[in-house]
């Protein structure tokens, strides 16, 4: 049984910064891409930042690029999204993501 537990989450004015962490508990030793997705109210979720084992490929919506980045620590068993640059927009519940298993989401709430 794999756990995600995501922090990080608060209330930040537009321009500000939160760094996001997703730490994995259980079968930890599969190799695994992990995902950040976010769903704002009223919208679908949406796919925001997925980084490879390796850390050595990556992808970002075109929403965050340049702004968000994503690592890993696999010693820690731990996911991070940096965020820069907040926007309003961002404003959403962020959710780590591994396989077919999500956590329970933290919220950003970005103040314009």
């Amino acid at each position: 049984q794999v756990q995600l537990v995501e922090s990080g989450g608060g209330l930040v004015q537009a321009g500000g910064s939160l760094r996001l962490s997703c730490v994995v508990s259980g079968r930890t030793a599969s190799r695994y891409v992990m995902g950040w997705y976010r769903r704002a109210p009223g919208k679908e979720r949406e796919k925001v930042a997925t980084i490879s084992w390796s850390g050595g490929t990556t992808y970002y919506a075109d929403s965050v690029k340049g702004r968000f980045t994503i690592s890993r620590d696999n010693a820690k068993n731990t996911v991070y999204l940096q965020m820069n640059s907040l926007k309003f927009e961002d404003t959403a519940v962020y959710y780590c993501n591994r396989g077919s298993t999500w956590g329970q989401g933290t919220q950003v709430t970005v103040s314009s």
